[in-house]
């Protein structure tokens, strides 16, 4: 039997060629009728970005004749209760930024449509942190996109820790530490430098795998600050970032508060209570803490009028933190309510910023002679005085501590308070 011929051979390769171009139109059509039919059905799922013209100028302009101009609409009074600082202190912030930070400054993209300003972007990321709004939010009420603003808080916060951190979030230096022991000893605590207290601060977006860590008493992820305050309610020692999981003792365990007092960065201020010098400032603390020489407790359980009223004053003098706490979250009321950020380090940058305004405000508006803390003369790091021995230096850091935890040292000024408390403001409860 002959076999097919050459020109019936090439007639059955061109039909199987058009065969095969005819299935893959009709897979082509058939993706694009199932693409539609998306669309049509779930448009979210395929949504494109649209552009927006906000109009940031006319934005700019608005915000300048609200709060900024000459003549403007709104007093300093509602600038201060709606921006929680006054003018002056705003505009001196903003001229700081603009010089450390580029992004902060007015810039124009490749069509020469304008940016926006810094007074936008700092009066934005005020607003949140003010009034603790949802960060879309601003998109209404200044035209800044919700991922513009979340970058200007995470830029903004960073910046004025870098800025200021060095006076606003410091230690107290001899001058201080001098000013405080004479507030506090006319209140009838002769050697009080603040109060020391814990607040939790809830971390709405923390990952599910960290709540064993972050979940604690109050059944929510948390996390912890710790802080020092005086009666003017500037805080003067801050330490956040502790999982909620942890009580105020295992937050002090890993505080740095001593820090300065072991490394003799500390001026020796000494006090007289009740007859007996004592070399070692302390601060007033709840029961929960440990009798250290450093801290000073109230009574739980007083049995005499003279322990009832060491009681009375000490819980009174220690309410600084509690008004300070008060303060800082009515002021900046994102630490109010549970934060949204998903990071640790931006949730830590938020606190710590709002500390520091805290601080740059109180300093602005009660004129308090605040100067940046420097290292008093005379003095000499250990490190630098036994680098060659850590033998020694080891030595020498335990001895410092045994110093900080000395239960005796705790109950003799505890009690010489108490005498003192008694003799000099005991009259104070018989005409009550």
């Amino acid at each position: 039997m002959a076999g097919p011929s050459n020109w019936q051979f090439q007639q059955q390769i061109m039909e199987q060629f058009l065969a095969l171009q005819q299935q893959e139109i009709d897979d082509i059509n058939m993706i694009e009728q199932g693409i539609a039919d998306l669309e049509e059905n779930e448009p979210s799922r395929v949504s494109r970005r649209t552009f927006i013209n906000r109009d940031r100028v006319k934005a700019h302009n608005e915000l300048v004749k609200k709060y900024f101009a000459v003549d403007c609409i709104y007093p300093q009074r509602m600038f201060r209760r709606r921006f929680r600082m006054r003018r002056e202190l705003f505009h001196r912030i903003r001229a700081d930024i603009e010089v450390v930070e580029p992004y902060f400054q007015l810039k124009y993209d490749c069509t020469g449509r304008a940016g926006f300003t810094s007074i936008q972007k700092i009066t934005a990321a005020l607003r949140i942190l003010a009034y603790g709004n949802p960060i879309d939010r601003e998109d209404e009420a200044l035209s800044i996109a919700e991922t513009t603003a979340t970058e200007t808080v995470r830029i903004f916060c960073r910046t004025i820790i870098d800025m200021y951190s060095e006076q606003y979030l410091r230690s107290p230096n001899e001058r201080d530490l001098i000013r405080l022991i004479d507030e506090n000893k006319s209140r009838g605590f002769p050697g009080m430098i603040g109060s020391l207290d814990c607040m939790h601060w809830e971390w709405k977006n923390c990952p599910t795998a960290w709540h064993g860590q972050y979940v604690g008493h109050y059944g929510r992820p948390t996390m912890v600050l710790e802080a020092v305050a005086s009666q003017d309610l500037w805080i003067w020692h801050s330490f956040f970032g502790m999982p909620g999981s942890y009580n105020d003792i295992s937050v002090l365990d890993h505080s740095p508060l001593f820090d300065r007092f072991i490394q003799c960065q500390t001026p020796n201020i000494p006090y007289e209570v009740n007859g007996r010098m004592y070399h070692i400032p302390y601060y007033l603390t709840d029961c929960i803490y440990p009798h250290y020489a450093t801290l000073v407790q109230t009574l739980k359980h007083p049995k005499n009028e003279m322990e009832k009223h060491f009681a009375k004053k000490q819980e009174a003098a220690r309410k600084d933190v509690e008004r300070a706490f008060g303060v800082l979250q009515s002021k900046w009321a994102i630490t109010q309510g549970p934060v949204r950020f998903w990071d640790e380090e931006t949730v830590t940058n938020i606190m710590n910023c709002c500390i520091i305004l805290h601080n740059m405000i109180i300093k602005d508006e009660r004129h308090l002679n605040i100067e940046p803390w420097q290292p008093v003369l005379g003095e000499v790091m250990p490190s630098d005085l036994l680098e060659h021995d850590e033998g020694l230096l080891g030595c020498f850091i335990s001895s410092r501590m045994q110093q900080v935890r000395d239960r005796s040292v705790n109950g003799r000024l505890r009690n010489d308070l108490m005498i003192h408390l008694w003799n000099n403001f005991g009259g104070e409860t018989a005409h009550m």
